[in-house]
């Protein structure tokens, strides 16, 4: 395990003093303040030096590029800072000055010792930090020991740290970076204190990959921006990462970074080609939507990203609809051309596309032909927008715009939409043809019971306090809670038994006692009569610690 490690940037061999430092490494933090999204966390720490309230062991978590290492580095700083008059002590705003600061900025500093655990997993790593953490630091105030993706330890490694990590010395400090907390034995993790850092939002890293361009005096489209902050996914890294790509693509002579390079170098979908794509699956028109569609893949777009690209422009439709304000990155016409959607879809259209291009993304995901899977997505929601909601096609019946089959379909007046002649619709049994009604509630339930309904029937038996039976009307007391799901099974059951529509309801009144306890209390009452009984008040007397185990009347169970 080395003594030291790179918190900055090493000195540079002769002749490259200019050698290119990449963006993610250029511009990572080197104070709290210049950590962005972990607001809570400064916040948190910042009290607990001031306070004096300082844990012997960190752990930072979250996912890759949030700033777990550069945070344990910071507070590594932040607890050796000495100040500029050499007097200080631990703070939040470490000078960057002191001999301290300076030291374990550069990676040279004798006590931060930074360990690597995916390359070094085993006991004997673990020992060498047991033995060195005994000895007081040389010229710090605090050891500190910074274990990166610690998750990576041996059980056996981590077994051997525990006593160590409960009961460190006094001078001696442990942090832990991991992007997998799960991986972490729970004893390990009862010993530390845990900050989970979070994802940086969208926003916070395109306004940080601005101040970057700013720095760099290199233009930037805030749109390109955005685009790189989605990408990132929460990760200033990842960003920084493909901000840098970006750059070197836009050219030496003062080139801007543009929205539609950034989109050819990630292979994402050019968003008027999205929206030109879903106004022809809207329209109906398959023939021009597969055409778009391979016209995308021609300039190299993975289909998966064709799919994902119409799922975002429904949900932004969708929420334009429900008023939700809109992004002011977006180009004007995106804008416009949501409004437009907005007004004329209907939330379950809407609602059935996201349903149908969700689909279709999961299949060409998983599919040995993508683009042919695409070509059958889209087609499959091209055929779905051309057909009415259950809402809209009751209107049309309604008003005799569409004829009612006889079995239920629909069909308009020229016969044009009927799926199948009226002829070989499914006819509906006559009313005598119809199974026969339960009588009453406790036959219905045993009906159901009959059918294999057992759970549902064990929970009418248990549960349900009637109201009013009256077929094809069941209304039950909504005294005692019943689970939504039941009465809505208990409607499709009896639809099934009795071919008919029930109207299954609840009313706030008491209700007739459950069957369970009705028959409960007819057994007790069977039950007493027979104890009333002189033959057994006989055999009573003589037996007085007799039990009656059976009786007429007594249920039985099945």
């Amino acid at each position: 395990m080395s003594d030291s490690f790179d918190l900055g940037e090493p000195p540079q061999p002769a002749g490259k003093a200019n050698a290119y430092r990449v963006l993610a490494r250029k511009y990572r933090p080197q104070t709290f303040s210049e950590l962005i999204g972990q607001d809570a966390m400064v916040t948190t720490l910042g009290n607990a030096i001031r306070r004096g309230r300082l844990a012997h062991a960190f752990l930072m978590t979250g996912v890759r590029g949030v700033g777990k290492t550069s945070t344990a580095r910071l507070i590594a700083k932040a607890l050796n800072c000495i100040g500029a008059d050499g007097q200080g002590g631990p703070t939040i705003d470490p000078c960057g000055v002191c001999e301290p600061c300076r030291a374990i900025a550069e990676g040279r500093h004798i006590d931060v010792i930074e360990m690597d655990a995916a390359s070094h997993t085993g006991v004997d790593d673990v020992r060498e930090i047991i033995d060195a953490a005994r000895y007081a630091a040389v010229s710090a105030r605090y050891k500190i020991y910074i274990v990166d993706e610690v998750h990576m330890l041996s059980k056996n490694a981590f077994n051997a740290l525990l006593k160590t990590l409960e009961e460190p010395p006094a001078h001696v400090k442990f942090l832990f970076a991991t992007t997998e907390v799960n991986k972490v034995p729970i004893t390990v993790l009862s010993r530390c204190q845990r900050f989970d850092l979070r994802r940086i939002s969208a926003e916070q890293l395109a306004a940080h990959f601005r101040y970057v361009c700013e720095q760099e005096g290199v233009a930037a489209e805030d749109e390109a921006l955005m685009l790189i902050a989605r990408a990132a996914e929460g990760s200033a890294r990842d960003g920084l990462s493909i901000l840098d790509q970006a750059i070197a693509h836009a050219g030496l002579e003062g080139g801007a970074v543009d929205a539609a390079a950034v989109r050819q170098m990630l292979g994402l979908s050019d968003r008027g080609a999205v929206r030109d794509l879903l106004a022809l699956v809207l329209a109906g028109d398959g023939q021009g939507a597969l055409a778009a569609l391979r016209r995308q893949y021609d300039y190299g777009v993975d289909p998966v990203s064709v799919l994902r690209s119409l799922l975002e422009t429904v949900h932004a439709v969708t929420l334009t609809k429900v008023g939700t304000p809109d992004d002011p990155a977006h180009p004007a016409e995106e804008r416009a051309a949501r409004a437009e959607w907005a007004q004329a879809l209907s939330f379950p259209a809407l609602h059935r596309l996201w349903q149908l291009f969700l689909k279709g993304h999961d299949e060409v995901a998983k599919a040995a032909l993508p683009i042919e899977a695409a070509e059958m997505a889209l087609l499959r929601a091209i055929h779905a927008s051309t057909l009415p909601d259950p809402g809209e096609l009751a209107r049309q019946i309604a008003s005799g715009r569409i004829a009612a089959l006889p079995g239920g379909a629909a069909a308009t007046a020229a016969g044009v939409s009927a799926t199948a002649p009226a002829a070989a619709a499914p006819s509906v049994p006559a009313a005598e043809e119809r199974p026969a009604v339960p009588a009453d509630f406790p036959a219905m339930v045993d009906a159901i019971d009959d059918m294999g309904q057992l759970a549902l029937a064990a929970r009418l038996r248990h549960g349900a306090r009637l109201v009013r039976y009256a077929p094809p009307e069941i209304v039950f007391s909504g005294s005692r809670p019943m689970a939504a799901d039941t009465l809505s099974e208990l409607a499709a059951a009896l639809k099934t038994l009795t071919r008919q529509v029930w109207k299954v309801s609840l009313d706030d009144v008491p209700g007739e006692p459950t069957l369970t306890e009705a028959e409960e209390m007819k057994e007790g009452v069977a039950r007493e009569a027979a104890l009333a009984h002189p033959m057994l008040q006989a055999a009573r007397a003589v037996f007085p610690e007799a039990e009656l185990e059976d009786f007429p009347g007594k249920r039985r169970l099945a």
